[in-house]
């Protein structure tokens, strides 16, 4: 099994690890007696290796056995980056006195020597110049990249690094690993916790605990290569569950036809066996990983594949892709019709998503394809399948990607994309479509328009979006013309507020997005009176420089929307505390509010700063505020590494109206929908029903002082209308959540993984009876877009009549 957040491709090498107490300086652990790694070889199959394979192995000098059960062995590269990922084989068994143990890793192409019969086998690709290995006690990844780091990191039991090795025990890493020569012990294991002392460069010698040498488990040959199927089929790979019960096994000749090759990125091809069997819950397809290795084969060839059946996790929450790795292909002829595609429509794609698991991993529960849309999807992984005639539901991306439904009935909305308007009521439908074909552009359309035709292509599966086809054959758009909104404006009794998340603008940013948001007050919105902004950063952006002020950011942005046709704005927010209101780092993200002087007037109050609280203060004529602009109680915890409300206090002829401009925490970290574990565990979720509380609370206090205070509480909250966020926000009948007014199927303004769902929201006190509220649709739904909010609007009438 592998977890990784990006796929990185790895040099083809061998490692052999002998385990020691300790890999660490002495003064952290004393030198080990027993096991320790013997051997790391990172050149196997390397232009020039004899072996196939990179190798680690363990060695134990103890008069016990030494038990490796729950253990591993990990690798890092030799210069890791910040980025850089442990990558872990886990371990079974034990080392028995005096033996040895071996690890088996990747396969290159070269080579002609099998290893013997390994102990453990790994996929880890490992560079034959430079790397670490650890033998650690668990199996969770390290997270140390240096080698004092490391010498604090108890579960580390012996740790060899070779090369040029940041992380390594002793005065140095141990040198001369290449191709063609390992980095091993002396014979009487000896360990002093010195790499360079300890270990040397030499022709490699895997030996396994049965005392076997090269060659010794794989037979005679070239038995990678075989001209006859061997016993397994890709329905046995695959299994009746989400992990395949080969998983960690090396497979020989398993026969199929091409169906689709990769070429970039994650690089491969997938197979599919002609002769199925009659079980719907085990899968007929799967894909090769060849890694850094451009696939030799192409669609239509009959293969037969050998290699290890491993389990790939794009993330830790997400579903895993099986495949089978180091491969080793011998094309036995071309030109072969492929299998007959399934077809994905209404009919096909069960109502229900996924079965639950009480928040725990799906993995091990039987496959029942034909009740729950994920089980048909992970049954379909690596499967020809088929779709016609799928509306868009989810705009092509700059990825090249397009979200479709093969279900039109499910949850549609106006405008043509599908409503996401519970936890509980998925939208199964909805698949993203991608393009193997990188000769031809990708089409670009919005939501509402259709791919028409057929696309035809294999079902795979990705950490963002989850199940997607990658199409061979695609179809053509038929654009349905969707049209960006406008609003109408606001009568002159009416007082027009607005709230727009304009994507972490800045002063650095094109003046072509200054533009397009510009318009979109100005024109789509019809110049409300105050607009409420989130994310606005400071003057330079990403630079972390202490810049804090957005003045120049402001300027701009009012600038151009004068141009646009809209009135001439001024501003109020509340500067951040440097490096304290989370976002992007150096950016100092904030609330700002816009206001046309000519319509309603701000009323300043100073005192007003990073720490200060607003508060409401009860005067004879009903309540104002303590300081204006004002943060809501900015030291609760609830507001720690996030964005805090701007609170203003406006006029408008001549009656007080109190915004409060919100940008809630995201939901970074949520599992997704699509994961392993089912129900998805909603974790950012508390934080943001704690700001929800911090706001509900001062609104209180506003109506305590006065019960008939016009409020506006609007903004990013980052939360459905059915979220326990909106319920903490709304209690005790505080605030009313416009969006839930409009007809079901336009309770939307933004568009994720296909789903048009509700994140911005404009809530109103009682205080305010009659009003007319509007989402404006001129981004979410669009491929070419300045945000991806759509911004809302409300007109209300002060003194409550129209």
């Amino acid at each position: 099994m592998r977890i990784s957040r990006s796929r990185s491709v790895l040099l083809a090498g061998a490692v052999a690890v002998t385990l020691s107490a300790t890999a660490l300086p002495a003064a952290f652990a004393a030198p080990s007696s027993t096991a320790v790694i013997s051997e790391v070889y990172g050149g196997g199959g390397n232009s020039g290796a004899t072996l196939t394979r990179d190798f680690v192995e363990l060695a134990n000098s103890g008069s016990a056995a030494y038990d490796l059960s729950g253990f591993s062995v990990q690798y890092l590269p030799g210069a890791p980056s910040a980025g850089s990922l442990w990558q872990v084989s886990a371990l079974t068994g034990s080392v028995a006195p005096g033996g040895r143990y071996l690890v088996a890793q990747a396969a290159g192409t070269g080579g002609t020597v099998a290893l013997p019969t390994p102990d453990a086998t790994g996929t880890v690709a490992m560079s034959a110049a430079s790397g670490t290995v650890a033998l650690v006690s668990g199996t969770t990844p390290l997270t140390c990249r240096t080698a004092a780091d490391c010498a604090t990191d108890t579960r580390i039991v012996d740790l060899v690094g070779y090369g040029s090795a940041v992380v390594r025990e002793g005065s140095g890493p141990v040198t001369g690993a290449s191709a063609t020569a390992s980095v091993a012990r002396a014979a009487s294991l000896a360990d002093t916790d010195d790499n360079a002392a300890d270990l040397s460069a030499a022709t490699p010698t895997p030996v396994n605990a049965a005392g076997e040498t090269s060659g010794g488990g794989e037979g005679p040959g070239d038995p990678g290569n075989p001209t006859e199927p061997g016993t397994v089929r890709v329905h046995d790979i695959q299994g009746i569950t989400r992990v395949s019960p080969l998983d960690g096994k090396a497979v020989t000749g398993v026969p199929g036809v091409v169906t689709a090759v990769r070429t970039t990125g994650s690089r491969g091809f997938w197979i599919q066996d002609t002769a199925p069997d009659a079980d719907p819950r085990t899968g007929e397809g799967v894909f090769v990983y060849t890694g850094s290795t451009a696939p030799a084969v192409a669609v239509g060839d009959s293969v037969l594949v050998s290699g290890t059946v491993d389990e790939y996790y794009p993330s830790a929450t997400t579903q895993s892709i099986t495949e089978i790795t180091s491969p080793r292909t011998t094309v036995l002829s071309s030109g072969n019709a492929l299998p007959a595609p399934v077809v994905l429509d209404a009919a096909a794609v069960p109502a229900a998503y996924v079965p639950s698991a009480g928040g725990g991993s799906i993995d091990a529960l039987p496959l029942e394809p034909s009740t729950y849309a994920l089980d048909l999807y992970e049954t379909l992984e690596g499967t020809r399948v088929q779709i016609a005639d799928t509306r868009v539901t989810g705009a092509t991306t700059a990825y090249d990607e397009i979200w479709v439904t093969v279900d039109p009935r499910q949850n549609p909305t106006r405008r043509g994309g599908t409503l996401y308007s519970s936890y509980t009521d998925q939208n199964t439908g909805r698949i993203k479509v991608m393009s193997l074909d990188t000769t031809r552009p990708f089409p670009v359309g919005n939501v509402g328009d259709v791919l028409s035709g057929t696309t035809t292509g294999v079902i795979d599966y990705a950490s963002f979006g989850g199940y997607n086809l990658q199409a061979t054959e695609l179809g053509t758009l038929t654009d349905h013309h969707l049209r960006r909104e406008v609003t109408r404006g606001q009568k002159g009794g009416e007082l027009a507020v607005a709230t727009y998340n304009v994507e972490n603008l800045d002063a650095l940013d094109d003046q072509a997005k200054f533009d397009t948001l510009a318009e979109g007050v100005a024109v789509n919105l019809s110049s409300p009176d105050i607009v409420s902004l989130e994310e606005i950063q400071d003057d330079n952006g990403a630079v972390s420089d202490g810049t804090v002020g957005s003045e120049a950011t402001l300027k701009r942005f009012t600038d151009a929307i004068v141009a646009a046709g809209g009135p001439r704005y001024s501003w109020r927010y509340v500067a951040p505390q440097d490096g304290q209101d989370g976002g992007e780092p150096g950016g100092n993200i904030r609330n700002v509010f816009l206001f046309n002087p000519h319509r309603v007037s701000f009323v300043d109050r100073a005192g007003g700063d990073a720490t200060t609280a607003v508060l409401a203060v009860p005067t004879k004529k009903g309540v104002t505020l303590s300081v204006s602009p004002g943060r809501i109680n900015p030291a609760s915890a609830a507001w720690d590494d996030s964005r805090k409300p701007l609170v203003g206090e406006f006029l408008f002829h001549g009656k007080p109206v109190f915004v409060i401009g919100n940008h809630f925490a995201s939901k970074g970290g949520d599992q997704p929908l699509h994961g392993r574990y089912q129900e998805p565990s909603r974790s950012s979720e508390t934080k943001r029903v704690q700001q929800a509380a911090e706001v509900n609370t001062f609104v209180k206090s506003l109506l305590a002082a006065d019960k008939s205070a016009r409020v506006v509480t609007l903004g990013d909250l980052n939360d459905f209308a059915f979220s326990p966020t909106m319920s903490a926000l709304t209690a005790g009948k505080a605030l009313k959540p416009l969006i839930t007014t409009l007809p079901a199927n336009e309770q939307y303004s933004y568009v994720y993984e296909g789903n048009s769902q509700t994140l911005d929201h404009i809530l109103t006190s009682p205080g305010i009876r009659r009003f007319d509220y509007d989402v404006v649709h001129i981004n979410a739904e669009f491929a070419d877009q300045a945000s991806d909010h759509d911004p809302q609007i409300v007109r209300i009438k002060v003194d409550g009549r129209r």
